[in-house]
């Protein structure tokens, strides 16, 4: 499995469809923070990061499914480590689509739906649902606010940045000059906004805007200096303030979710799912709206 380096002892890749998973490198082992949705991805970079020494931690920074579903093929491998908003919501996406099903579309179905970007050999790997949902590979460690461990010659900040999901968390490496955000950065693609809070959104862009690092990791996406917070944080108030003032000039929920579109200004689709680019349009403006409709009736009030 092809990994980059971004420092001498931090490896990622963005070019996996899912999240960008990575390890650091340590005197004392390894820590993982997220793992590949796709089961030979997963495979493939548990036994690279053991070529590195034994795997002493696992760190998820959400628990969405393309960050968390890879666990299962982590299983013996280090302590799993995770914000309690991330162990009480593990794998759940809407009430609308089954996480499971859902982990599974990166597999090509017979009719040949997938792309080369998918797992056609995942499927030898895939676990039966009851097999999966008995032991996905959880967290042992359970913590609220921010947690530091130390590995070795190394230390891990995990700071707690609810925005995108309420566990959110950023994994913070002094010694490297890198901090991985999760989905708090969508790099160059497509941003989710999902059941996300804007305002915990923004105020999680400035505590990482604080830190002294020369990398971001994103969730999606290439590898970024910290100068792109300020494009996220754009997006964000693109979003916000677009819907904000559809909602003033009395459109319903289904005209915002029509006319309230950025496919053409925020880039595509992370890899391997341009086919939910409407998917997300309408999610992301429909959900704002629920959002801000709802304050503003409650001011009323």
């Amino acid at each position: 499995m092809d990994m980059e380096h971004v420092t001498r002892n931090v490896y990622t890749t963005t070019k996996l469809r899912g999240c960008n998973p990575s390890f650091v490198v340590t005197s004392d082992g390894v820590v993982v923070i997220d793992t590949p949705q796709l089961p030979t991805k997963a495979v493939a970079m548990r036994k690279l990061a053991e070529s590195h020494g034994p795997i002493r931690y696992l760190i998820n920074t959400e628990h969405h499914v393309d960050h968390i579903f890879g666990n299962y093929y982590f299983k013996g491998a280090g302590t799993v480590v995770n914000h309690r908003g991330v162990d009480e919501r593990f794998m759940v996406v809407f009430p609308e689509l089954d996480p499971f099903a859902y982990a599974f579309e990166a597999i090509p179905t017979p009719a040949g739906k997938g792309t080369d970007l998918d797992d056609p050999e995942g499927v030898a790997l895939w676990p039966d649902r009851d097999e999966y949902e008995r032991d996905p590979n959880k967290a042992t460690i359970v913590f609220t606010g921010d947690l530091t461990l130390r590995v070795g010659d190394h230390t891990f900040n995990l700071l707690h940045t609810p925005g995108h999901t309420p566990g959110q968390v950023a994994v913070h490496v002094p010694e490297e000059r890198v901090v991985f955000t999760g989905d708090t950065i969508f790099s160059g693609c497509q941003t989710w906004l999902m059941t996300s809070n804007v305002d915990q959104w923004l105020a999680a862009l400035e505590r990482i805007r604080a830190l002294d690092v020369d990398w971001i990791v994103p969730g999606h996406g290439p590898v970024v200096r910290k100068s792109y917070l300020d494009v996220q944080r754009s997006q964000l108030m693109e979003w916000e303030t677009a819907v904000a003032t559809a909602i003033a000039n009395g459109w319903s929920r289904d005209e915002t979710v029509a006319r309230v579109d950025f496919r053409d200004r925020f880039g595509p689709v992370d890899i391997g799912q341009g086919y939910m680019l409407d998917y997300i349009q309408t999610l992301n403006a429909g959900t704002l709206y629920d959002k801000l409709a709802g304050a503003a009736a409650a001011a009323e009030h």
